[in-house]
């Protein structure tokens, strides 16, 4: 069966900008705009840069609420439900259904964990409580587990199951994935590898890079949609430098300093997310200005 893809090309795993302790709605709705007007092909809101685990239910929905009022239909709205516990992660997803978000991101339940038969179950749960599309979201170092290939062939007969966010920065599994499993769609995680993934069939990214470089993760993902793998090639070798000090720290931590170095007020992180040493400040306001960047101090 044909399954519904969600979008094509650079979805934005975008920040959430605070104000202490509340989220800053303006700004968000700032950088949304900014975001679709750079080409910005979707929005992923509250996912894990969008720091979602720190945010209470109410917030959390509020958030996604104001993503799909703010984007109006201009690009899909893709709401991360996910949890550790199936009747919270349930309870998230059909709210964010009756909110308007245009599909879900389901991460891997984390510390309790589960086998695998407890992940088919987890995840066929959540999709039959929603008729949206659902991207699993497959990030092993956070979660402490990973989708195995006879699991992602289960899944993929759920009809609105259709696609995988592969974080696990394992090239030859996501190869894997993309020949055993071709009835999903597969999202790079990883903004060091979007043009790797491309090449096997990949339909884009769901990026960190493109909260501070829309217009070029995008252009990165169309051109080489479009055939134009020099110009993709070229791009992904160009941002090597700026993605390494994106994940030179945990993330959202570099990428939401980075907002604010160039302009936006992305706020505070909440913790236990803490500020960036002064040597790895140093090193992402160099990156930042290597490829033209102003930083605003």
């Amino acid at each position: 069966m044909e399954k519904t893809l969600p979008f094509t090309g650079s979805g934005v795993a975008i920040i959430t900008p605070f104000d202490g302790d509340k989220t800053n709605f303006d700004e968000l709705g700032r950088i949304i705009d900014d975001q679709i007007a750079a080409g910005t092909d979707a929005i992923i809101i509250c996912g894990t840069t969008g720091e979602a685990s720190t945010m209470p239910d109410s917030e959390h929905l509020d958030v996604i609420k104001y993503a799909v009022k703010t984007a109006g239909g201009r690009v899909p709205v893709i709401a991360g439900t996910g949890s550790n516990d199936t009747a919270h992660a349930v309870m998230l997803s059909k709210k964010a259904e009756e909110l308007g978000a245009d599909g879900l991101l389901q991460v891997t339940p984390y510390y309790n964990k589960t086998s695998q038969r407890g992940l088919a179950a987890h995840f066929k749960a959540v999709a039959e409580a929603v008729s949206i599309p659902i991207i699993l979201y497959n990030v092993p170092s956070r979660t402490g587990i990973n989708i195995s290939i006879p699991t992602l062939k289960e899944l993929a007969e759920v009809e609105n199951i259709v696609g995988i966010k592969e974080a696990s920065g394992n090239l030859s599994y996501t190869v894997q994935v993309a020949a055993e499993v071709p009835e999903l769609y597969i999202y790079s995680g990883n903004d060091d590898i979007i043009v790797p993934v491309l090449s096997i069939g990949g339909k884009g990214v769901i990026s960190v890079l493109a909260n501070v470089c829309p217009k070029e993760t995008h252009e990165m993902c169309d051109a080489y949609l479009r055939g134009d793998t020099e110009r993709a090639r070229e791009l992904q070798l160009k941002y090597t430098d700026l993605i390494g000090a994106l994940f030179s720290d945990v993330n959202p931590i570099p990428v939401k300093t980075a907002m604010n170095l160039i302009g936006y007020n992305a706020g505070n992180l909440r913790m236990p997310l803490c500020n960036m040493s002064e040597e790895g400040l140093k090193t992402l306001k160099a990156a930042l200005q290597n490829v033209g960047f102003e930083i605003k101090d």
